[in-house]
């Protein structure tokens, strides 16, 4: 566990170096970036962290701000914040070179800002069970906010959660309710800024989706290949929107040889 200091914020941190058949060799790094609400990277170091890892790529994985370990500042909580937060997490860090990054839900939406910014910094993106920040994400996604402020500081609500996914996920249910009634994250995270047709056309690195096929995002995947040309669609069968917890070992054969095959040539 470390924490850095980026962007005016404390962020909880964790990096795995790499082993396995790589390791002798070119490292690749994989930046993975959480969803907003009750995830932080935990949801990553349960599932993708270790094997890749294994696999010959150095892991770095962070708590947004506003979740898990990290500060939970009042306000700046845009996604240009977040995306000004990973560039300045990977200064401190050191990290010069192409990254390829991992989002899952917001976190991809995350990504794809961060790759329309800083296009030179982003090897591939995977986005698992995400898109980018259009008009209808906005509106999807300030819908989702609001019912969570309204829903998550209600008693009969947390103790619904508690009986059905435990007290765990009731007491992470009752912290996010807690941002969200204390700071700017329903107002700010709608807000983007909003990336164009243009904008993500202008995407250059490769970009692989992955949704559950029970998910109620999967039509997104109809849609993405339009807006990002190339893009690469997986849909894995029988799961939902949380398909990164619910189908760890299909998602890691879909994204390890994904970053593997498009690390870039020269590494840093």
């Amino acid at each position: 566990m470390a924490y850095v200091a980026a962007n005016g914020i404390r962020m909880h941190v964790q990096r795995m170096p790499a082993k396995g058949s790589a390791a002798d060799g070119p490292r690749p790094r994989v930046v993975f970036i959480h969803g907003v609400g009750t995830d932080s990277l935990a949801s990553f170091y349960l599932t993708l962290a270790a094997p890749a890892a294994n696999a010959g790529i150095e892991v770095i994985s962070y708590d947004l701000r506003g979740h898990g370990r990290s500060d939970r500042p009042p306000t700046g909580y845009t996604v240009a914040d977040a995306v000004d937060d990973l560039a300045a997490l990977l200064a401190e860090l050191d990290v010069a070179g192409p990254v390829h990054l991992v989002g899952n839900s917001f976190g991809g939406t995350v990504a794809f800002s961060f790759a329309h910014r800083f296009p030179d910094r982003v090897a591939s993106l995977v986005a698992i069970e995400s898109e980018p920040a259009t008009r209808s994400w906005s509106r999807k996604i300030a819908d989702r906010l609001d019912e969570g402020a309204e829903k998550l500081v209600q008693a009969e609500v947390l103790s619904w959660i508690h009986d059905h996914h435990g007290s765990h996920m009731s007491r992470l249910g009752k912290a996010f309710g807690q941002v969200l009634a204390t700071t700017s994250i329903t107002r700010d995270v709608p807000r983007g800024p909003l990336l164009s047709g243009a904008d993500l056309a202008a995407i250059s690195c490769p970009v692989l989706a992955i949704f559950g096929a029970e998910s109620h995002v999967v039509d997104v995947a109809e849609t993405l290949p339009d807006l990002l040309p190339g893009c690469q669609v997986e849909v894995i069968p029988g799961y939902e929107h949380g398909v990164l917890m619910q189908a760890p070992h299909e998602v890691r054969d879909l994204v390890l040889p994904w970053i593997l095959r498009h690390e870039p040539v020269e590494i840093r």
